[in-house]
């Protein structure tokens, strides 16, 4: 029998740590309020209008990203062109930026005191507090996650196959909708699954930009900050579920896209 060496055991004692890292606190979260709590939470109209409007807000933002995103997925993909890699850094960006900053720069550009924030109100669309507000914030934190999964997924498909496309007399635009995005569909799926798992999580950019109405982020932050961890944490197990499940959809979707390459 071969015996490992020490550098492969402590690769397993690393790994080992990270998954308790993750997992204890998720765990003690997860069984700490009883099984009556949580299906009494979940009678609650508040909770129940809250995760519908994370899960709401989430969708219309990977909507969003999908329909803006995937051209420039595609552009970022296929060609070279002076300053790619700065835009590739400024789709990057809304990933490193601190998350009130984000609420806090989307209020300074539609606010009353800049030109966009007075076409906003001259068309009766008002960001702060709103629905609408709440959409944009989540699209601008879950759009770097769409965009880098699809251009993943172009870069993976064979150019040949759309010069033979084009050399049979499609045009770019049929040749997009009949060869490459068929062909990249599951990372588009991929994409908006990590849109909408990143998006349903946002806190500190929302909290800025519209309190209320309320995700179920601010929910869980508010029934802490004014009852405690006992009030907090079903709507919260109610809350990683739904994640949970994303990411699993995630993950089962990535596992068939490895088999299958």
């Amino acid at each position: 029998m071969k015996v490992k060496e020490p550098f492969f055991w402590v690769n397993i004692s690393c790994g080992i740590i990270i998954m308790v890292f993750i997992l204890l606190p998720l765990l003690e979260m997860l069984t700490a309020p009883s099984l009556s709590m949580v299906k009494e939470t979940i009678k609650d109209k508040d909770v129940v209008r809250s995760i519908w409007l994370s899960i709401y807000t989430a969708g219309l933002a990977a909507l969003f990203s999908f329909i803006f995103g995937t051209p420039l997925a595609y552009i970022l993909a296929r060609t070279n062109f002076v300053g790619k890699r700065l835009v590739e850094s400024i789709v990057d960006l809304p990933i490193v930026i601190p998350h009130p900053v984000v609420g806090i720069a989307i209020l300074s550009v539609a606010g009353k005191n800049h030109w966009i924030g007075e076409i906003f109100s001259e068309l009766g669309i008002r960001i702060m507090g709103s629905v609408t507000g709440i959409v944009v914030v989540l699209t601008f934190v879950g759009l770097p996650f769409y965009v880098n999964a699809v251009k993943s997924g172009f870069e993976n498909i064979s150019p040949r196959l759309e010069n033979v496309s084009r050399s049979l007399g499609a045009s770019m635009t049929s040749t997009f909708f009949r060869i490459t995005f068929p062909l990249a569909w599951r990372s588009i799926l991929i994409g908006i699954i990590m849109c909408s798992a990143r998006a349903i999580s946002e806190f500190g950019a929302v909290v800025v930009v519209a309190y209320h109405p309320m995700i179920a982020p601010v929910l869980i932050y508010e029934r802490y900050e004014a009852y405690g961890l006992s009030y907090s944490q079903p709507v919260a197990v109610w809350l990683v579920s739904i994640c949970l499940i994303l990411f699993l959809v995630l993950r089962i979707l990535t596992l068939r896209k490895g088999k299958s390459s």
